[in-house]
């Protein structure tokens, strides 16, 4: 894997509002940074500046509109921006994990097999990933009795360390993370925060969004100021 493993170049968001005409809405442009392995890179900047988008477009959950992500895969450098759904699948199962806001998972599934799930996919044993996936949850503080549970029982707080350990569970290149601690105490923040510096010991390279300012200066290797990329009057999610 390079040691630097994602390079943004030049990339552009806008989103069109059918219920308006078809307004162009503008969001971020020229957008370039770079992330290295073992580090955490955090995007600053106000609600609505575009930093959520930009790890969206990452992911590939939204389309580039212009501009290239480049990160090396199955032995080459590819541009994420243009790669088919087919790929963008087999780039999420091996390439970039992704720690979202909010937990969405498959309904009545007990909380260590969502944990676990993404070990399996990688054809990990079932019972290998279970019981990682049980160590990472005792870690985050979960109650044992809830892991047989589905998650859509739990508070806010629980989902999201269910959300968490799913996002960690694997040894992805890449992670990015949304607002990995929003919903947790500060007993639990603390927990991520060691294991955000467990990755980067590991070599992960990490795009983060923390509005939580202690959070921010524990795990920040750097920030990148989104709002020099927001285009003049963008709200972005």
């Amino acid at each position: 894997m390079s040691s630097t493993p994602l390079v943004v170049s030049d990339v552009a968001k806008s989103f069109t509002m059918h219920l308006q005409g078809g307004l162009l809405l503008p969001v971020v442009e020229n957008v370039s940074f770079s992330i290295r392995a073992g580090e955490c890179a955090v995007l600053g900047g106000p609600s609505g500046a575009g930093k959520s988008s930009i790890l969206k477009m990452i992911y590939g959950n939204y389309a580039v509109d212009k501009g290239q992500i480049i990160a090396p895969f199955g032995g080459r450098l590819i541009d994420l921006a243009q790669a088919d759904p087919r790929t963008m699948l087999s780039i999420r199962r091996d390439l970039i994990g992704y720690v979202s806001q909010f937990l969405r998972t498959v309904p009545r599934v007990a909380a260590i097999d969502v944990v676990a799930e993404p070990l399996v996919g990688r054809g990990i044993d079932r019972a290998v990933a279970r019981d990682r996936a049980a160590e990472l949850l005792g870690q985050l503080n979960l109650p044992e009795r809830l892991w047989t549970l589905a998650p859509a029982t739990f508070s806010g707080g629980e989902q999201q360390r269910v959300n968490i350990a799913r996002g960690f569970i694997t040894d992805h290149p890449i992670l990015l993370l949304d607002e990995p601690t929003a919903s947790l105490d500060a007993a639990n923040r603390s927990v991520v925060i060691s294991m955000i510096r467990k990755k980067k010991q590991d070599g992960v390279a990490m795009l983060g969004i923390f509005h939580d300012e202690d959070v921010r200066e524990a795990v920040a290797d750097r920030i990148i100021d989104v709002t020099a990329f927001s285009s003049r009057g963008g709200v972005a999610a």
